[in-house]
């Protein structure tokens, strides 16, 4: 009965606060998965750069390493933390996140498979443009989803480095067609993931 004699000004008032909550308690969940996963994409960045660099070839096919990586370390995060229902804002976050692994993991296996000899190149021709364009493409899917992130959150901070690994990675990875765009996707995942993390840290310590 007492529900039913809300305002409309309570009604929203509650909404309000419901989404307030769910978003300072994504905040604190979400820092110590973010630094793991972009410290997975460096590790992962440089293991590539410097195989490709010293022993030839196209490595990409090594990203299909993030995903077993990523998430045993994101649950034995999650086994470590406070057991508490998923709010709203963060299965939006997850659903963000889970569609760019989908699309950009397809394609990166995709391409690492043509690049092993697997599937045949004219698939991909001319192969140094689309390489070029892909890991482009990946930084700026890296930013966009980082910078959604900071907008659920509400954390200009966070959508400040979203921006930045966005934009300055899909440039940034034009100007290298080589083994260098690790160099360049590792820079993303720093500014795009680690960063961020760490931003939210030190904000839930405060």
């Amino acid at each position: 009965m007492e529900g039913k004699n809300l305002t409309a000004e309570q009604s929203l008032e509650i909404i309000r606060e419901s989404i307030e909550r769910s978003q300072r308690t994504m905040a604190k969940k979400s820092a110590l998965p973010m630094l793991w996963w972009g410290v997975c994409v460096i590790i992962l960045a440089l293991v590539i750069s410097y195989f490709w660099k010293n022993h030839g070839g196209y490595m990409n096919f090594l990203w299909i390493l993030i995903w077993p990586l990523g998430y045993v370390g994101e649950w034995l995060i999650g086994k470590k933390q406070e057991a508490i229902p998923t709010p709203f804002v963060g299965k939006v976050i997850g659903q963000v996140w889970g569609t760019l692994g989908i699309f950009c993991g397809g394609i990166g296996i995709l391409l690492g498979l043509i690049g092993g000899g697997f599937l045949p190149m004219k698939w991909i021709e001319p192969s140094v443009f689309v390489l070029g364009s892909i890991t482009s493409l990946f930084s700026l899917c890296f930013g966009i989803s980082t910078t959604i992130t900071g907008s659920v959150i509400q954390n200009r901070l966070i959508q400040i480095c979203g921006f930045l690994a966005g934009i300055g990675g899909f440039f940034g990875a034009l100007h290298f067609l080589d083994y260098r765009q690790m160099y360049v996707m590792a820079g993303v995942a720093f500014i795009g993931l680690v960063l961020p993390g760490v931003i939210i840290y030190l904000q839930n310590k405060n």
